[in-house]
């Protein structure tokens, strides 16, 4: 050990930090993991609703990395030593099976984040990892090219002969995730590129969206517009909130929408009925209409859509016909009716910040990392895992199951080491 106080030094007791010093421990190195939270993965605790999103059961790896467009030609390395497989093996293997849910996201059995860290403590525990919480690292020392030390926030110095940097990236700062690794790498001198929410939801300046706040709609579709042409157009389930929209498929367009936003005004539509076409679509508001000649519009068309949403399209300055009678509708203020519910436009604003991201973009360049064993190409002995590097990735296990490959191919390395 050279009369080092560690073998290795883990700094971030999140899921990649945690798989890393299980693993690096178990052939009886001494592993330090310091966090800075009194409590390890607290952000790990908010994932998937709190019941941890924990992978995605995609098992053919060429299928999976095509979720990581612009950094797939880095992940072969680590995603062959330890993939979407090895993580359900590895947490069968903890007592703690998985289940797999729609869009192929996968969740412990139990249905708890809580279990997944405690399971995680169990196998740091049986391999001798030392746990140091409530303790941030300030600084990491080096000497010609190689990481010597660590100073942590009480003053004392740890020396080890690796360290490990897992402590995130700029999403949910609530949760510990301050960009600590960003600031200690720039100082080391490793290239980092600029940081923005990534999956985060949208913003709007509409008060019909924000009065919707709560509603989700399961199945319609939504365009994104700018300069009168399609630019990104998505099926599936929207969250209305009082900001704007939200849910997966918001969320995954997010980095798009992003960079759309760059250029100019981006405008949303939405199509409340996406397997229904306009003439078709009118043919069943007209029928309902028949039916219905002496009532008012307001309480006949919640047999189509929900209430809240008709009321708030009703009420729209271009339509304004909540109070109206049926038979006082003309032919021309039905269709441009329909054609309201086919196209519900309003503008994006933006995204919300890096408090209400589910991850964040920017990081280490992965230029400047060894994808083989995770470690620094400037540093031999330092070892970079999860949101640290910059790696776009949509949400649904794909951040998780990056954090247990990084960790796990990091962790197993530093155990072989002499």
């Amino acid at each position: 050990m050279n009369n080092k106080d560690f073998d290795t030094v883990v700094i971030g007791g999140g899921p990649s930090g945690m798989i890393c010093a299980g693993f690096a421990g178990r052939t009886g190195k001494k592993v330090l993991i310091v966090e800075k939270n009194y409590v390890l993965g607290e952000k790990l605790k908010l994932t998937g609703g709190g019941r941890c999103n924990i992978t995605n059961a995609e098992f053919d790896t060429e299928t999976f990395l095509n979720n990581f467009p612009n950094a797939k030609k880095f992940l072969y390395s680590p995603f062959s030593k330890f993939g979407v497989q090895d993580t359900f093996d590895f947490f069968e293997s903890l007592g703690l099976p998985l289940v797999i849910e729609a869009r192929k996201r996968a969740f412990p059995k139990s249905q708890s984040a809580q279990d997944v860290i405690d399971k995680l403590k169990v196998f740091m525990k049986s391999n001798n990892v030392t746990i140091k919480n409530n303790t941030a690292v300030i600084s990491m020392e080096q000497k010609d090219g190689v990481i010597k030390s660590v100073t942590l926030s009480s003053g004392e110095k740890i020396t080890a002969n690796n360290f490990v940097l897992a402590t995130g990236g700029l999403a949910a700062p609530q949760t510990g995730s301050t960009g600590d690794g960003f600031k200690f790498l720039k100082k080391l001198g490793h290239t980092i590129d600029k940081s923005e929410p990534d999956i985060v939801p949208l913003t709007t300046d509409a008060p019909w969206v924000h009065s919707l706040s709560g509603l989700d709609w399961s199945f319609m579709e939504i365009s994104f517009i700018q300069e009168n042409k399609v630019k990104l157009k998505k099926l599936g389930k929207i969250l209305f909130t009082h900001f704007g929209i939200s849910g997966p498929l918001v969320l995954n367009s997010a980095r798009e929408v992003k960079q759309l936003l760059a250029n100019g005004p981006v405008t949303a539509s939405i199509d409340l009925f996406p397997d229904t076409s306009e003439t078709e679509l009118d043919k069943r508001i007209l029928k309902l209409f028949e039916k219905n000649t002496n009532s008012k519009v307001k309480n006949v068309l919640p047999e189509l859509i929900f209430k809240n949403i008709c009321l708030e399209i009703l009420n729209l300055s271009d339509i304004n016909m909540s109070e109206r009678i049926i038979n006082s509708i003309n032919k021309e203020e039905r269709k441009n009716l329909t054609k309201k519910l086919k196209n519900l436009t309003f503008p994006i604003t933006g995204t919300l910040g890096f408090d209400h991201a589910v991850s964040s973009d920017g990081g280490i360049n992965p230029k400047e990392v060894n994808f083989n064993n995770m470690t620094s190409r400037l540093y031999p002995n330092l070892y970079l895992l999860g949101d640290i590097i910059h790696i776009n990735r949509p949400s649904g296990g794909f951040s998780l199951q990056l954090c247990w490959t990084t960790g796990a191919v990091a962790g197993k390395h530093i155990s072989t080491l002499a």
